[in-house]
């Protein structure tokens, strides 16, 4: 238990007092509301085989600050519903929750441009959201009813948008497919990149470290993002692996280490990244972070930790109320506006859980839609004996 709180402990009272000190010291103000501030990274970025890191001081103006609460706080909710609707037995399967973790999908987010590209395994539910599919469309999704973003064919583990490939199944499988993507970018010579996801349980993989390599080796623009939430299904990073720095792996690939419950922090170092591989090559990114609750929801996450443990991250290094707080001692974000971002947020999750129950499957015979993007032929190949012609209706945000 003193072992992982010692990794993610927050900072001395003092330390926090400077730190409120320092980013007050540059607050822009209008009829005596902030309008911006500069801000002072929490906890130092580590780096291997870089000269220099991510800027230790950074920009939140009050748009970005209500931005960035509101969609943490909406991932939030949809995980909340997403595990009620699992416990009532409305969502099967497979169901991995995303709560804790939020600061490190919408800081990346955040630093993202419109030719960069995001893959990730199966912890997708936050970030398909953030790709531009509405809470009903995730929840649909997981639920199997037609008005998921897939039309729910493909549940938890396979959501799909624009610039946002998945959502994969196979452990690290989505790492060599991430290096794919970014060599398509190089290509096509457009300017974007890929942020390839995992975590520290898919980081011993194989085909990781082959990706690693071959993306060394054709100097592909792409950020390698270990999101080290300190377990993997059932086992701390410690009894995995032989190096839990996990930013150093890359061996002759650079990387950083970064807090991934400071949305700010993972901003800067995404920003910072983005511009290194577009003109270096890959570079791997650790965001160290924790999940609330198991590795998935078969998992009650308190046989190798214990309730208090995650009890003491929850009051002290929250992603959400710490981003909250900070903006409201810096006058970005008043508790009025506080309660009425909840309050929408709350009503827009709760309507869209409402009507993921309540909608309809697709028929049997849409099965078979929309099996190829660009179909070929008029048959679907292997299903000869069934005789099933191919049909294309394009209804999926994924199309």
């Amino acid at each position: 238990m003193l072992r992982t709180l010692s990794r993610v402990s927050e900072l001395p009272i003092v330390v926090k007092q400077l730190q409120k000190n320092a980013a007050q010291s540059g607050v822009a103000k209008t009829n005596n509301y902030a309008t911006e501030a500069t801000v002072q990274v929490n906890r130092p970025f580590k780096l291997h085989r870089l000269d220099e890191g991510p800027e230790m001081t950074v920009q939140l103006t009050k748009e970005e600050a209500l931005k960035y609460y509101t969609q943490m706080q909406t991932i939030r909710r949809i995980e909340t519903s997403a595990g009620n609707l699992y416990k009532e037995k409305i969502i099967r399967g497979f169901c991995h929750l995303y709560s804790g973790q939020e600061a490190c999908a919408v800081g990346m987010k955040a630093a993202m441009r419109d030719v960069d590209n995001i893959i990730s395994a199966y912890r997708v539910h936050g970030w398909t959201y953030l790709m531009g599919v509405s809470p009903l469309g995730v929840l649909a999704e997981l639920t199997g009813m037609k008005s998921g973003c897939a039309r729910g064919k493909g549940g938890s583990m396979h959501m799909y948008s624009p610039n946002f490939y998945g959502g994969n199944g196979i452990v690290g499988a989505q790492v060599p497919l991430g290096a794919g993507v970014g060599l398509a970018c190089k290509y096509k010579g457009n300017g974007g990149m890929c942020l390839a996801l995992y975590g520290d349980g898919a980081a011993n993989q194989g085909q990781v470290f082959e990706a690693y390599n071959m993306a060394y080796l054709w100097k592909l623009p792409v950020i390698f993002v270990c999101e080290n939430n300190n377990y993997g299904m059932g086992t701390s990073s410690e009894r995995a692996s032989c190096n839990t720095d996990y930013y150093t792996r890359g061996d002759a690939l650079p990387g950083i280490w970064v807090d991934g419950m400071d949305v700010l922090a993972v901003r800067s170092a995404t920003e910072f990244a983005i511009k290194y591989v577009n003109t270096h090559g890959p570079l791997v990114m650790e965001t160290n972070t924790y999940r609330y609750s198991g590795h998935s929801m078969s998992d009650p996450g308190t046989s190798y930790r214990t309730r208090e443990e995650i009890q003491e991250v929850r009051q002290k290094r929250d992603p959400i109320t710490s981003f909250k707080e900070l903006c409201i001692e810096l006058g970005l974000i008043t508790t009025d506006e506080v309660k009425a971002i909840d309050l929408k947020v709350r009503k827009e999750v709760d309507e869209a859980t409402a009507l993921a129950k309540s909608d309809t499957e697709l028929p049997l015979s849409h099965l078979w839609t929309d099996v190829y993007s660009h179909n070929l032929e008029k048959k679907i190949r292997g299903t000869n004996g069934f005789d099933i012609d191919h049909i294309q209706e394009r209804k999926g945000v994924n199309h």
